[in-house]
């Protein structure tokens, strides 16, 4: 759960100004159920119509940390709730987490109310009593200026990419968020009670492309600024519909293909365009080329005998992933979702957190580990389209 302290209101008969947006990782543009309420896959921050700025007080030691209020996804200071992402699940409304490592508050986003709206994180969010609680596991500590300080139980992790949110980009380092806002290195494993360094030429600003990790979820940071010149789901489904026209054909079957609609992105179709990810040849669905019992999924390409996985292609459907405007040519391996080149080699590259102190390339829409030697691979289209 995330309690961001903001909401998406403003005074009426005034147009709202935007801070950004927070989109989930794994989710390719909704929430496997649909978005309802607090819980969706993506949340925008806007300006408060009166400020709700916080500032240190009390602090306060309870022995029995069990017999105290903490918090739900049902209280008010909350906007915004995640649950925990199953890698490669987006389609499985059956799929459950028994036992979530995301803290019930987990972190707060706070932004200048002024240009150029600068937002910052923390870690820790406040329950309906307007407090901060750590659970008895969380480190803290004492601060030379008299201040308390701490981490919650599984941490806050924030990665900068640097370069921005582009084509160029590279990734940063990956460092936690204290309460304080302050900026560590990370500890030895997510809820090692030793807090790492403390790096004090790094803040809490959140950048565009900024990334901040749950442990359990993962979400990207877009400000306004990015968002106005990224690509919106209007301009992918217009993409959708412009490879479509071009009547791309299965090399052997000859018969036409089609990515389905944005609405249908969960159903394989008919005419749905399949690839061989080892090499990148798009046919259409058949049922031949098996190479041996144990490896369902492993074929052998009709066209140049490539053997490796073959999948369906699914779009990518969340705007807020992509670092430009391209055409989708490009395939993550081995969930199949293709966007653009640039979007493709991007997110190949960034290492996001696995468990307890690993890190792997995931894709962003559906949050399975990549594989392969590029992680992504460029399609090749029968017809008009190549």
């Amino acid at each position: 759960m995330f309690s961001p302290g903001q909401e998406e209101h403003c005074a009426p008969n005034k147009e709202p100004v935007k801070y950004g947006e927070l989109v989930v990782l794994g989710y390719n543009g909704a929430l496997p159920n649909g978005d309802r309420g607090r819980r969706k896959s993506r949340f925008a921050l806007y300006k408060r119509p009166k400020a709700n700025g916080v500032k240190p007080s009390t602090v306060h030691v309870i022995s029995t940390p069990q017999a105290s209020k903490v918090g739900r996804s049902t209280e008010s200071p909350i906007d915004f709730v995640v649950t925990d992402t199953i890698s490669g699940s987006q389609n499985n409304d059956e799929a459950q987490v028994t036992q979530s490592t995301i803290s019930r508050f987990a972190c707060r986003i706070v932004c200048d109310r002024s240009e150029p709206y600068t937002a910052r994180i923390f870690a820790a969010g406040f329950d309906s009593s307007k407090n901060i609680f750590l659970g008895e596991k969380a480190a803290k500590w004492k601060n030379p200026d008299g201040h308390m300080d701490g981490l919650t139980t599984n941490g806050v992790l924030v990665m900068h990419p640097r370069g921005g949110f582009t084509e160029e980009s590279q990734p940063g380092v990956w460092r936690e968020i204290s309460v304080c806002g302050d900026v560590y290195t990370l500890r030895e494993t997510r809820s090692a009670q030793q807090r790492g360094k403390l790096v004090e030429s790094e803040t809490n600003v959140l950048q565009d492309g900024s990334l901040i990790d749950l442990c359990g979820a993962t979400l990207l940071w877009r400000t306004a600024d990015g968002l106005f010149h990224a690509p919106t789901q209007k301009h992918i489904e217009a993409l959708r519909q412009e490879i479509n026209a071009a009547r791309p054909q299965c090399p052997v079957g000859l018969n036409t293909l089609a990515f389905p609609s944005i609405n249908r992105k969960d159903v394989v179709e008919e005419k749905q365009p399949w690839a061989y990810l080892s090499c990148g040849h798009v046919h259409g669905y058949h049922n031949w080329g098996h190479r041996s019992d144990t490896e369902a999924n492993e074929r052998e390409c009709p066209m140049c005998r490539t053997v490796g996985p073959y999948v369906p292609l699914w779009l990518g459907c969340e705007a807020g992933f992509y670092v430009d405007a391209g055409p989708p040519t490009h395939a993550f391996t081995p969930c199949g979702h293709v966007c653009s080149e640039k979007s493709a080699k991007y997110w190949s590259q960034i290492p996001l957190p696995h468990g307890t102190h690993a890190f792997h390339a995931a894709c962003p829409f559906c949050a399975t580990q990549l594989v392969g030697e590029q992680n992504c691979i460029k399609l090749i289209f029968q017809g008009p389209v190549d």
